[in-house]
């Protein structure tokens, strides 16, 4: 079994208007990106030891800027989505 830090993560978080099951895998992960923003870490250190990516390469920023914009969705709109859910 794959823990949630372990979950691979996507050259680009979703963009739709609703949590995904990526999302719910990868909760953990736009947690350590919004503690990583919050205590002014770099967005290279943040690629390099929360999504796993080298910020050399090109796309390692898309994929960090990708999931940032998610973590801060999932802060101000996805958690009402999860929820709701929860009251199924």
């Amino acid at each position: 079994m794959t823990s949630e830090l372990e979950q691979p993560v996507a050259d680009q978080a979703p963009l739709i208007e609703r949590v995904t099951d990526y999302d719910r895998a990868h909760l953990v992960t736009y947690l350590r990106l919004l503690d990583a923003a919050r205590d002014g870490a770099d967005w290279r250190e943040a690629a390099r030891q929360v999504l796993a990516r080298d910020p050399d390469h090109p796309a390692s920023r898309a994929c960090w800027e990708s999931h940032m914009r998610r973590a801060e969705w999932m802060t101000h709109t996805g958690y009402k989505h999860l929820a709701s859910l929860r009251d199924l």
